[in-house]
């Protein structure tokens, strides 16, 4: 009986296609952060709020900004951010299940750590994507004038680029406490903002700080989301940026991933 026991425990433990990433975990993953009330305020409420404050002046509706208006500007703006907050908390969510053992009871299972990292990322992007459209159409509704074409591009590109903070989030989780994590990067995501152009245009905050922006997280984000609507910043300095940041953070979540559940 033996004999023929440990070939099947073998068996059983070799990784499956694409390291265990499925389809059916991504549901699981997806209900899980639709249940957590939390993150659907960060989501869905958050993002709108911060535009309908900031982005509805009068005057911004007369003024031109590109192809639309500064309150198309601040919108794209305020997408972003929507992106980056519902990105890092549904990543950040990843503190909990280290809370209650979870992250080390996946390492008794075939997962390979980057599958799990993928996953927990496609959700946060999932999360950020909801954050962009609920931003975008309360936006228009508000009033906020550009080309179709443009605001679809825009959309996509702040959503796509979100994928870093889906990292970042996934992250830091695996370095602060569950009952801090939210508390430290909800003051560190709008610090970012501000020092990386996000808030603040560039051209308004002086050679010195605009030269440090370009070496923030927020920067490449902020300026590849706006790009259709006016062409401003340096697109291929933005683009390297945003991916050697991502490389960063999901090599650093890898590796934290790895080193939490050493003693498994």
């Amino acid at each position: 009986m033996s004999a023929t026991a440990a070939p099947t425990r073998v068996q059983d433990r070799r990784t499956p296609p694409w390291g265990g990433f499925s389809a059916t975990l991504l549901g699981l993953e997806l209900r899980r952060m639709v249940r957590n009330r939390r993150t659907v305020i960060f989501t869905v409420v958050l993002p709108p709020v911060l535009f309908l404050l900031f982005g509805t002046d009068a005057s911004y509706r007369t003024q031109s900004a590109g192809a639309g208006n500064v309150t198309a500007y601040v919108m794209i703006s305020m997408a972003v951010y929507g992106a980056m907050v519902a990105s890092t908390s549904g990543g950040a969510m990843v503190s909990i299940e280290r809370a209650v053992g979870w992250s080390r009871q996946l390492r008794l299972t075939p997962l390979h750590p980057v599958a799990y990292v993928a996953v927990k990322i496609a959700c946060a992007m999932a999360m950020g994507l909801v954050a962009v459209v609920a931003t975008s159409v309360v936006g228009l509704l508000a009033g906020a004038e550009l080309p179709t074409s443009t605001l679809l591009e825009c959309g996509v590109l702040a959503w796509l680029c979100s994928a870093l903070f889906s990292a970042f989030g996934l992250f830091m989780g695996y370095l602060l406490p569950s009952e801090n994590v939210m508390q430290v990067l909800g003051p560190l995501l709008a610090v970012l903002s501000f020092a990386g152009g996000l808030f603040v245009p560039l051209s308004q905050m002086g050679d010195v700080f605009s030269t440090i922006a370009q070496y923030t997280p927020v920067y490449g984000v902020g300026v590849i989301a706006r790009y259709p609507l006016g062409h401003e910043g340096t697109l291929w300095t933005a683009v390297v940026n945003v991916v050697a940041w991502t490389v960063v953070f999901v090599a650093g979540a890898v590796w934290r991933f790895r080193r939490d559940t050493a003693r498994v």
